[in-house]
This record gives structure tokens, C-alpha cells and sequence, in this order.
């Protein structure tokens, strides 16, 4: 048997193993997928030495940055990124990969189709959102990054005005609020700024509708959530696993 797994904290919000150990029952494969819910990054060593059979995981928040400096390798891409969602283990090796890029670049093709795009807006500034700038850049669409932190983003929730909201058509939220169970969390912008030229993208799968979404919907705002993202990274995910 073949074990994969996710690591995180908190994991109630994913649907990763659901999804995995459908598809492993679907196809026959004689494989295992669990969530291990680590209060500290570090504790994957712990995992690995209970589980000698596990063969890869997926990382989610609040470690696709903090797993960096325990891999013995990056890939290419996750290398330019700067975080990480996939690693394999082999021979006791990790290497770390970014199918998050993949996923992102779907959403956002199905998001914006043929409209162009001046500049966007990035809420949050972890390891999601480095896989937004990665593909937003590669794409030739500026953008602005909104933290709560002064040193980390171009902006803070604080200094984002309303003009800066209307000459910004396309506003990703890379951030956990508004995820399940906190799911009356959004974040804190002046959305009576929005109307029906903005298109609003939330990461989050978790629920289907995030109150970002829906205050987006009641300013006429184009809104997705993440769920097609969540599906083509998990596809990438397995063709690294599999190789």
C-alpha cells in the first residue's frame, strides 16, 4: 500500500481526503490518503518515522512557506514561487513542487476569459498568494498586494481607499477568512466601491460561497470561489505523485 497524506492546522476546512479516497476506491489503487493535522511544522519528521510507507503530502495553510527550509530539493517552479503544496518522498528525500500554479491559472482563465485586465488586487501575502503573483506576473497583469502588515504588502486593509477598489477590476482573496467553520468572516474592504465591472476570486472552496463573495454579488460583482482550483491542482498533485 501507498500512503499520501496533508499536512496543515487546522484541516476541518479540507476536502482533500475525501477527494483522493474517492478516486483511489474509483480506480482500484491500492493507496491511503489522511489528513495530519501538525501543531508545528517540524512534526512531519514525527510522521514519517510512524508512517516508513508514506510516499508523498499535500501542504496547506499555514505551512507552504515554513516546510521550505526541511526540503532536500525543490522543483523549478516552486523554486521561482517560493511555497509549496506538493512534496514526494523518496529514499527518505523530500522534494518540494507548486501545483497550486496550475490550479490558479484554470480559475483565472475561466474567471476573466477574454477581458482584459489593468491592474489587480491580491489579498493576503502567504503562500497562496505567491502562486497568484507567480501566475498573475506570468500572465502580464499587474498588481498590488493587500496585507494586514505594512512591511509585507503594497497596501493595508487600512491604506486601500475606494478609488484604489474601482481602477482594480479583479480582486483575489488568497486569505483563510470567510473559510469554514468561520465562515461569516470576510475581508475588510469598502465593497460598496464594487459594481459589475469587478471580478472577485476567492481561494477558498469552503463553503461554495464565502461572505466575500456574496457582499461582491450585492454590488453586481462577477464572483468564483476556488473550487476549480482545489480540483486541477489536486490533478497535478497526483500526476507528481504517480510520476
Amino acid at each position: 500500500m501507498k500512503r499520501f497524506g496533508l499536512i496543515g492546522h487546522p484541516l476541518k476546512h479540507s476536502q482533500s481526503k475525501a477527494l483522493f479516497e474517492a478516486k483511489f476506491a474509483y480506480e482500484g489503487l491500492d493507496c491511503r490518503y489522511q489528513n495530519f493535522d501538525l501543531k508545528n511544522v517540524e512534526e512531519i519528521h514525527e510522521v514519517m518515522t510512524r508512517y516508513p510507507d508514506l510516499c508523498g503530502f499535500n501542504v496547506t495553510i499555514p505551512y507552504k512557506e515554513a516546510i521550505i527550509p526541511l526540503l532536500d530539493e525543490l522543483d523549478d517552479v516552486a523554486k521561482e514561487v517560493g511555497a509549496v503544496n506538493v512534496v514526494t518522498v523518496k529514499d527518505g528525500r523530500l522534494k518540494g513542487y507548486n501545483s497550486d500554479v496550475v490550479g490558479f491559472e484554470k480559475l483565472l482563465a475561466r474567471a476573466i476569459k477574454d477581458k482584459a485586465i489593468d491592474h489587480a488586487l491580491v489579498l493576503g501575502t502567504g503562500g497562496a498568494s505567491k502562486a497568484v503573483q507567480y501566475v498573475l506576473t506570468r500572465k502580464g497583469i499587474p498588481y498590488s498586494t493587500v496585507s494586514r502588515s505594512a512591511e509585507r504588502g503594497d497596501l493595508t486593509y487600512e491604506t486601500l481607499t475606494d478609488d484604489h477598489l474601482r481602477q482594480n477590476h479583479l480582486i483575489i482573496n488568497t486569505t483563510p477568512l470567510g473559510m469554514a467553520p468561520h465562515v461569516d468572516n470576510f475581508p475588510d474592504l469598502h465593497y460598496q466601491a464594487l459594481s459589475n465591472k469587478h471580478i472577485l476570486i476567492d481561494l477558498i472552496y469552503n463553503p461554495k460561497e464565502t461572505a466575500f463573495m456574496e457582499l461582491g454579488k450585492s454590488w453586481n460583482a462577477k464572483v468564483f470561489n476556488g473550487m476549480t482550483m482545489f480540483e486541477e491542482q489536486a490533478k497535478r498533485t497526483w500526476e507528481i505523485f504517480s510520476n
